[in-house]
């Protein structure tokens, strides 16, 4: 077979020009969130609630029994994004905003996210650069209501961007 003839396909997220405001992106798989998760992300980030790692404190609780940090949750809905939407063309996280956690995820539940596109504008300071906000919503394997958050990223636009990439060499 000829080579030549092969169409290549990068995985990249969306550049800014390719994004539309209203737009809704589905990322899918979900990921089912474990104990191992819990127990590790807690404990490297030094945060000792006893809602996180006290198996038997947190059974007398109000939710009788462990919370997922929400911190891996709201970063787990955030890394899901990533693949479909700002790899290889994000310049930076502006900010992240509005993040709510209205209810708990445990061990075992499966998070699915979805990220609706609020604004896209170009930079007035920076050409080939914009702003691109974005409402990340993330649900449990029932469809209820997890995490929330507004978050802006600093995007390129496909121009600008590809003008600064070295060609690839066959």
């Amino acid at each position: 077979m000829d080579t030549t003839e092969i169409k290549r396909i990068q995985q990249r997220g969306l550049y800014l020009d390719e994004l539309e405001e209203g737009a809704v992106y589905a990322h899918r798989p979900g990921r089912t969130l474990t104990e191992t998760d819990n127990v590790l992300f807690t404990s490297l980030t030094m945060n000792n609630q006893g809602l996180h790692l006290d198996a038997a404190w947190s059974a007398t609780q109000p939710f009788g029994q462990r919370l997922m940090n929400s911190l891996f949750t709201l970063g787990t809905m955030i890394g899901q994004s990533v693949p479909q939407m700002t790899e290889g063309t994000i310049i930076g996280q502006l900010g992240l905003t509005d993040v709510r956690f209205p209810h708990p995820m445990f061990h075992g539940d499966t998070l699915y996210t979805e990220t609706e596109v609020t604004e896209v504008r170009l930079s007035a300071s920076r050409p080939g650069q914009g702003v691109v906000g974005m409402k990340h919503t993330g649900r449990n394997q029932d469809g209820v209501v997890v995490a929330e958050a507004t978050r802006s990223c600093l995007m390129w636009t496909r121009d600008a961007h590809e003008a600064l990439m070295p060609a690839e060499k066959e």
